[in-house]
């Protein structure tokens, strides 16, 4: 398995990330060209530069002055309009929606009304777009990090002066181990700071793994005493193809109504649990319950038991780690009578692969064309076995 790692020893931005992925292999041009078609008054850029004696690249951004705050749906239409992907422009979409919904909580309002401010500005569309851009055409299966430092004293914003991290920062990284930091300064914008949490699939210490290539992406500024650069190692992990270790987390209730239960399910789920399922259990006094177990990242336990301590009456979780033997997975999509449908495949070494079209994407369409479920993943199957057939090698 192929995973991109973001050693964030001296914090994260969105120019930072641009630059390491190009550092790393990305096709710069590519990026440039993306989005440049976008149609802002924006021109990107890559550089060589040194950053505490050390070649890194450097992402520069140009814009013209503008006092314009865009919203999340001026934000969304951007991205729609866009000759982006459909993996590119969601991946956009989600670490937008990250910075938008931190906000949203920040200052108390619905996104709707969120004025994106900074994070609205052409430089900070382009970072974040372009990062997307970036991390598809990486090619990696996976994204870990490591602990992100957010940097100490004060920043001065819109809002007026802030300690740091600053509260969408802080917000965002809710959940994400902290590293000390020792610099004065902000390490660890909003923009990097969604950029990491969308993507990565775990935060702890570098995975044992055979490293192929090293990004250095460079900050703006000089930092005395430390080389102000991302890193970005990718390489495949030297654990047995498809293996890895996650954690189960179970806990019994039998005095809590069933609506309650769904209502934890789906928090646990949107704070990034790998899957969340229930059984029905016989508890002590021959009582009926519920058993609701957790599937997730060892760095997500915190988050996952702060949802059941706050969303249920559990006294107490169990915690144990399991392995796990998946199947190679890919991202693909294919092209049907309704529209592209985005889409899995799924192998082991030396066999075919299986093909399951994403079930949002089939739900999605049925709702637009009122046709059954069953006929557009009929539709998503069938696209998919002439796409085999035509191109028999393409597809792992």
């Amino acid at each position: 398995m192929r995973v991109g790692y973001f050693d964030c020893f001296s914090g994260v931005s969105g120019d930072m990330t641009l630059g390491a992925l190009v550092d790393a292999g990305v096709d710069g041009r590519a990026i440039i060209e993306a989005v440049g078609g976008l149609g802002l008054p924006g021109e990107l850029s890559f550089e060589t530069v040194r950053r505490g004696g050390f070649r890194a690249t450097h992402a520069r951004v140009k814009t013209e002055e503008e006092h314009a705050h865009r919203h999340w749906r001026n934000i969304e239409a951007l991205i729609d309009k866009s000759a982006l992907t459909a993996s590119q422009k969601d991946l956009s979409r989600q670490i937008f929606l990250k910075l938008g919904e931190a906000e949203a909580r920040v200052h108390g309002i619905p996104l709707e009304r969120i004025h994106f401010h900074e994070v609205g500005a052409v430089d900070s569309i382009i970072d974040i777009v372009g990062s997307a851009v970036g991390l598809d055409l990486l090619g990696v299966d996976r994204f870990e990090c490591s602990a992100v430092p957010p940097g100490r004293g004060f920043v001065r914003a819109e809002h007026g002066r802030m300690p740091l991290p600053a509260p969408a920062t802080a917000e965002i990284l809710k959940g994400v181990p902290l590293a000390e930091s020792h610099v004065e300064m902000e390490m660890t914008t909003p923009t990097g700071a969604a950029i990491v949490t969308t993507v990565a699939e775990r935060f702890g210490p570098l995975p044992a793994m055979t490293v192929e290539s090293i990004g250095l992406g460079a900050g703006t500024r000089e930092v005395p005493g430390q080389a102000n650069v991302l890193r970005l190692f990718v390489g495949v992990l030297a654990c047995s193809a498809g293996a890895d270790r996650v954690f189960m987390l179970e806990t019994n209730l039998d005095d809590i109504p069933g609506e309650v239960v769904g209502y934890t399910t789906v928090k646990l789920l949107e704070a990034g649990a790998l899957d969340v399922f229930t059984t029905p259990i016989q508890m002590k006094k021959n009582r009926p319950g519920v058993m609701i177990s957790v599937l997730c990242d060892e760095a997500r336990i915190p988050a996952m038991e702060d949802i059941l301590f706050r969303e249920t009456t559990t006294l107490g979780v169990r915690r144990f780690p399991v392995s796990r033997h998946k199947l190679n997975r890919k991202a693909v999509d294919v092209e049907t009578e309704f529209g592209a449908i985005r889409g899995k495949l799924g192998w082991l070494e030396n066999r075919p692969p299986t093909f399951s079209p994403e079930y949002d994407d089939c739900a999605r369409v049925a709702a637009e064309r009122d046709v059954p479920l069953r006929e557009v993943f009929d539709a998503a199957h069938a696209a998919y076995a002439r796409a085999s057939a035509d191109h028999p090698t393409r597809d792992h």
